[in-house]
């Protein structure tokens, strides 16, 4: 299923003339994952989108982009 959703972003990247490559991981603590594959692959940034949610809801939901941010050492762009 993971590789259906990335084909369309793959294809309109090859189109573009743009490098992507795409890597499915899984992992029971995504932030986790998340960090791992960024070093693994040597990145220099890590682009990660946010709902927005705060204040006590945010605090009781928890917040993976939240999680990266606090335990990266590689720069992270959260995109709200």
């Amino acid at each position: 299923m993971a590789q259906k959703a990335f084909a369309p972003v793959t294809l309109q990247a090859k189109r573009e003339g743009v490098d992507c490559s795409t890597l499915l991981m899984v992992n029971s603590k995504p932030w986790q994952g998340i960090l791992k594959a960024a070093r693994t692959r040597k990145c220099d940034a890590i682009v990660m989108a946010s709902h927005g949610r705060g204040g006590l809801r945010g605090l009781f939901l928890g917040s993976e982009t939240q999680r990266v941010l606090a335990h990266s050492r590689i720069p992270v762009l959260v995109i709200r």
